[in-house]
């Protein structure tokens, strides 16, 4: 396709991978990801010297801009992890391991630690919590997937995973892989989440009720007797993250293990809280996932396939 985004030179040409990579994660410049120091560092030159490296003359020790990663020690190009980022960030419905490896032309074993390693990327630390005067967040649960070993039983969802999502409206998403829909499990997230002057949304279920009251206001829905909306009352936004996360997971993922959802769900979070609607587009939202790159290290054996 003439004129595509992946025609871009850093998705094609080693050093201007590099490059590319080089001013999103040192805006400043570069830093030693050893000892820290900006001052003393210099490129380093040579026929047989790797692309992008670095030396630092405080510490003597060379790096380049892939250390303490979750590119780190990987022998798979950088261009080809530019070309994984932006295809994982721009599926609104994700983009599977089988799709990776048949447009990277990397092993279906690699694609899938690929794909594992740019949703860690993508997994947002330190969050604080949502929302604020006049702002609604809106809290639902959902069931997906089947715990591996346990059998069906008919007319039971024990034998799913439970996931809690707190949308803010016009605003983020956040997910949890939880336990069960239990108060024990529920309440904590939702107190730890959302600041105290929001206005929270949810259904009638019970385990909103008590927690309800801390906030500024609680708007509940009884979707048991088909009322779903009332006024500015409703959960139809985080309704509308469910129909995207599951028509991802079933029809693109097919399959999560239980160990594996947690990893998921921050990565259709992370889609969701840079969407076009909040003015972040296809090309954006990757460079946003590659400063997430940092600090992130994950081996082969961590993800335990």
């Amino acid at each position: 396709m003439k004129n595509s985004v992946l025609d871009a030179k850093h998705f094609h040409d080693e050093e201007a991978a590099y490059a590319y990579l080089e001013a999103r994660v040192w805006p400043n410049g570069p830093v030693c990801p050893h000892c820290g120091g900006v001052d003393r560092i210099g490129k380093m030159g040579g026929k047989s010297t790797r692309i992008g490296v670095y030396k630092c003359y405080q510490c003597r020790k060379p790096f380049r801009a892939t250390v303490g990663t979750v590119f780190e020690s990987s022998h798979v190009p950088l261009r080809l992890w530019l070309q994984a980022v932006h295809l994982m960030a721009s599926s609104k419905k994700g983009i599977s391991s089988n799709q990776l490896h048949r447009v990277l032309g990397v092993t279906l074993k690699t694609a899938w630690f690929m794909s594992h390693r740019v949703r860690e990327a993508m997994r947002v630390l330190g969050m604080e919590p949502m929302g604020g005067e006049g702002i609604s967040i809106e809290a639902d649960e959902t069931y997906i997937g089947r715990l591996e070993g346990q059998p069906i039983r008919q007319g039971s969802s024990s034998h799913k995973n439970v996931v809690l999502t707190l949308v803010e409206r016009g605003g983020i998403a956040r997910s949890f892989h939880i336990d069960s829909t239990s108060i024990a499990q529920i309440v904590p997230l939702v107190r730890q989440n959302i600041r105290r002057e929001s206005k929270l949304m949810t259904d009638e279920a019970r385990h909103y009720l008590g927690v309800g009251k801390e906030f500024a206001s609680h708007g509940t829905v009884n979707h048991g007797k088909e009322e779903y909306v009332r006024g500015d009352i409703h959960t139809n936004t985080v309704e509308g993250y469910y129909s995207v996360f599951k028509r991802g997971m079933k029809g693109v993922y097919q399959h999560c293990s239980e160990k594996h959802l947690h990893r998921y769900l921050a990565e259709f979070d992370f889609r969701y809280s840079n969407r076009v609607a909040l003015g972040v587009n296809d090309v954006a939202r990757a460079d946003r996932a590659l400063k997430g790159i940092v600090g992130k290290r994950l081996t082969y054996r961590a993800t335990g396939h």
